[in-house]
């Protein structure tokens, strides 16, 4: 992992619904939230569908077609620009997906260099061909993949570099728990020996802690404003208060897995509470010179600035050589002839 960072990418998809205003509040949102990057994708219909194209939810009340739809979630060249500088003001990390050749070229053109590639585009060979040449960091999702189909995308991508990276992704909106599957972060990295990351739809933020605490350099969830927005994928997305819990949450595991604690230096530092909370050997009365110490008259209290508890045993039959009060810490001095403890 590059600095035991890990980058968090806040994915807007087509929560704007179509609407310019509403691309840019997320921009806004996912930057209070300290989330490293945001990702749209990049929809042009007539390149990328047809009118026939089904869909995956009928949810939407005003486009007749899923083409319609597609139709509806474009924004012009010029409204990209404007969403792409407002995340750099911003200090985000712009991405997006593209779905044709044509998307691809535009986005090259601003200046996109990290390249999301739906699952749904693995087999894509023209667009995959062209985003390979550039040699930019490739993020290859895998929510509807077989490990056989992951190897020969691995290997397509490993024909022209090692710049990428594979998401666990399952394509289930929302995902239950029971098919995140997090243990796939481990098996991509040892299987394809690069990095990892996991694309989230639980609308949860305990996945991506879990990938985080795994070691994970990329992590990537859903965002909506509201969990009450228009949307199909409104389910699976965090809104933006859990987006900086999440955020905070991954911060913290990386700073806990870069700072190793050593128990026996930890131990030290912490002397002014072990001395406070530890116990030592005390007069349970008031105590005589000559007197003997047994379990009758001595015990053990707080503070831990005396002698240990842990030496009460070896006290037991000892001789006061000088009178001692009431709930007084013992010392050697008390005590006659040489003891070692």
């Amino acid at each position: 992992m590059k600095n035991n960072k890990c980058m968090i990418i806040a994915d807007v998809a087509q929560a704007h619904d179509g609407s310019l205003g509403f691309a840019h509040a997320f921009i806004d949102a996912v930057a209070k939230t300290g989330a490293d990057a945001i990702k749209f994708q990049t929809h042009i219909a007539e390149e990328e569908s047809t009118p026939g194209e089904p869909w995956r939810i009928k949810f939407s009340k005003q486009d007749d077609t899923r083409y319609d739809y597609w139709k509806r979630m474009e924004f012009t060249e010029e409204q990209w620009i404007g969403l792409k500088k407002h995340a750099d003001d911003k200090g985000l990390i712009f991405l997006s997906s593209p779905f044709s050749l044509k998307a691809f070229n535009f986005l090259k053109s601003i200046g996109n260099n990290i390249w999301k590639v739906a699952s749904g585009e693995t087999s894509n060979e023209p667009l995959l061909k062209a985003i390979y040449e550039t040699n930019e960091k490739v993020l290859i999702s895998t929510g509807m993949s077989t490990i056989e189909e992951i190897d020969n995308a691995v290997k397509s991508v490993k024909a022209y570099h090692d710049n990428f990276a594979v998401f666990q992704c399952t394509s289930k909106y929302p995902c239950p728990a029971d098919s995140v599957g997090i243990n796939n972060i481990n098996l991509f990295r040892e299987r394809y020996q690069c990095e990892v990351g996991l694309s989230d739809h639980s609308g949860t933020i305990y996945p991506g802690l879990a990938a985080s605490t795994l070691g994970a350099e990329f992590l990537e969830v859903h965002i909506t404003l509201s969990k009450d927005s228009y949307g199909p994928d409104v389910s699976s997305s965090l809104t933006p208060e859990e987006l900086k819990a999440l955020v905070d949450g991954v911060r913290f595991n990386e700073l806990m897995h870069s700072h190793p604690v050593d128990k026996n230096t930890m131990a030290k530092e912490l002397g002014e509470l072990r001395n406070i909370f530890q116990k030592s050997i005390v007069a349970r009365n008031d105590l005589s010179a000559g007197e003997i110490l047994t379990k009758d008259n001595i015990t053990v209290k707080k503070p831990g600035t005396g002698i240990p508890a842990k030496h009460f045993e070896k006290l037991i039959g000892e001789k006061l050589k000088s009178n001692i009060a009431k709930d007084e810490l013992l010392s050697l001095s008390h005590i006659e002839g040489d003891i070692t403890l």
